[in-house]
C-alpha cells in the first residue's frame, strides 16, 4: 500500500493524465473548428491533372459557393476555410490527399470531393477517422449504406427508371429502347431500366450496350430502328449522345430521345446542335436557366470567380455538393451541440425534403443516406433546358429495391 504522499502524488498524476486525456479529446473533437475566427476548414481533393481535368470546373464551383457564402455573412456568422488539392484522378493519391487535409490541415470535414472511384478508395480511411464525407460527387451504391457518407448525386438506376417512366405514363409510348454504356454507369442504369421495365410489364424494344469511346452509333441506330422503337433512353457521355444523334439523323430515324441529368449542358449543344432539341432530361438537379435563387446566385458566382468556366449542369453539381455542408453545419448551429463530426453526422441526418443548391426534396435518416429523392424531366429547346415535368418521387420498384 502507497504512503499517503505517495498516494497523494499518483492521484494528481492520475488527474493530470485523466485531464491530458479529456483535453485530448476534446481538441480531436474540435479539429478543424477554429472558435476564435468563428471559421471551420473543410476540404477536398479534385483531378487538376490526370484523364479528366475538366471535372475541375466542378471544383471550382464548390470554391465559388464558398467564396459568395462568406461573403454573404458564411453559415450564421461562421466562415468557411476551403482547401482542395489535385489528385490525378488516382484513387491512391486521393487517399494520400484525404490523408493530408485531415491530419495535416485539420479539416472538420471532406466536401464535394470529385470521382466515383475516388471517393470509394477513400472510404475506409474516411471510415477509420470518422471523417464526414459530405456530397461526394460521383455515383456508387456504396455512399448510400456508409454512415458517413452523405450523398447528393442519384443511382442512375433511379435515373433511368424516371426517364421510362415520363416516356410510357407522361408520353404514352409503349416501345422503349436502352443504349447504354458498357461500365458501372451504364450497367446501374440497365438495371434501372429493366426492373422498371419488368414492374410496368413491358418488354424493351432493344437493348444495347456500347464503349465510352464509341464514335460511330450507326450500327446501334440501325438495330434500334429494326426494333420499331418510339422512344430510346441513352446512358453514357455528352460526346456519346450526340453521336448517336447524328447517326440517327443520317439513318432518318424518328424518336423520343431521353438521356441523364449530366449532358443536359451547354457542352452538348457545342456538340450536337439542333439535333439536341426536343431531348428529354430526367434530372435531380434544376436547370441552370431556372429563375431560382440558389442558381440564379450559382450563374453569378461563377462569373464572378471562375469567368472562364462554363456556366452549366457540371458547376451547378459542384455548388450544390458544396452546399449540402453549409445546410448540415446550419443544422448543428441549430441543435445548439457541440461542434464535432459525430454531431455534424446526426445533424444531417434531420435533414428533410430540403432545398439545396440546385436540388429539392433532399432528406436523410439514419441507416438511408439517399440524398437526392425525386427528380424533374428538363428539355432541350434552341440551346437551352426548360423544366416539362415538375420534380416527382422515384418509382418506389427501382428506388426501394436492394441496393446491387
Amino acid at each position: 500500500m502507497l504512503p499517503s504522499v505517495g498516494r497523494n502524488l499518483a492521484y494528481a498524476a492520475g488527474a493530470v493524465i485523466l485531464a491530458m486525456g479529456l483535453s485530448t479529446t476534446a481538441l480531436a473533437e474540435q479539429k478543424g473548428i477554429d472558435e476564435a475566427k468563428r471559421e471551420i476548414t473543410i476540404g477536398a481533393y479534385t483531378p487538376v491533372t490526370g484523364p479528366v481535368p475538366f471535372y475541375s470546373v466542378l471544383t471550382h464551383a464548390a470554391d465559388a459557393y464558398y467564396k459568395h457564402l462568406n461573403e454573404n455573412g458564411g453559415i450564421k456568422g461562421w466562415k468557411v476555410n476551403y482547401l482542395t488539392y489535385d489528385d490525378g484522378y488516382d484513387p491512391a493519391r486521393s487517399v494520400a490527399v484525404a490523408r493530408k487535409l485531415v491530419e495535416d490541415d485539420g479539416a472538420f470535414a471532406l466536401a464535394a470531393p470529385v470521382g466515383t472511384a475516388t471517393n470509394v478508395a477513400v472510404i475506409p480511411y474516411a471510415r477509420e477517422k470518422k471523417v464526414p464525407m459530405i456530397g461526394p460527387i460521383g455515383g456508387a451504391s456504396a455512399f448510400f449504406v456508409e454512415p458517413n457518407v452523405f450523398p447528393l448525386l442519384p443511382d442512375y438506376g433511379w435515373s433511368a427508371a424516371s426517364n421510362v417512366d415520363y416516356a410510357i405514363k407522361g408520353l404514352g409510348l409503349k416501345k422503349v429502347a436502352l443504349l447504354w454504356e458498357n461500365d458501372e454507369l451504364g450497367k446501374s442504369a440497365k438495371r434501372g431500366f429493366d426492373l422498371y421495365m419488368k414492374e410496368l410489364g413491358v418488354e424493351p424494344a432493344e437493348s444495347v450496350p456500347f464503349d465510352v469511346k464509341t464514335t460511330s452509333f450507326s450500327p446501334h441506330i440501325r438495330r434500334v430502328a429494326n426494333s420499331g422503337a418510339e422512344a430510346v433512353i441513352l446512358f453514357g457521355s455528352n460526346a456519346n449522345l450526340a453521336a448517336a444523334l447524328k447517326a440517327a439523323d443520317l439513318q432518318g430515324l424518328q424518336v423520343k430521345w431521353f438521356a441523364p441529368f449530366f449532358t443536359a449542358d451547354p457542352s452538348t449543344v457545342k456538340l450536337a446542335g439542333d439535333l439536341l432539341n426536343g431531348t428529354y432530361f430526367s434530372s435531380w438537379l434544376m436547370p441552370v436557366s431556372s429563375d431560382s435563387a440558389d442558381v440564379k446566385a450559382y450563374r453569378d458566382a461563377v462569373t464572378k470567380y471562375y469567368p472562364n468556366d462554363p456556366v452549366g449542369v457540371f458547376g451547378l453539381n459542384g455548388w450544390s455538393n458544396a452546399a449540402l455542408f453549409a445546410k448540415g453545419f446550419e443544422a448543428l448551429l441549430d441543435s445548439g451541440k457541440p461542434l464535432t463530426s459525430e454531431n455534424l453526422i446526426t445533424a444531417l441526418e434531420t435533414l428533410n425534403n430540403a432545398s439545396v443548391g440546385g436540388a429539392q426534396g433532399v432528406s436523410f435518416k439514419k441507416g438511408d443516406h439517399r440524398g437526392t429523392r425525386q427528380e424533374g424531366i428538363i428539355q432541350a429547346k434552341d440551346g437551352k433546358f426548360e423544366l416539362v415535368r415538375e420534380f416527382r418521387p422515384y418509382p418506389p420498384a427501382v428506388f426501394d429495391a436492394p441496393a446491387q
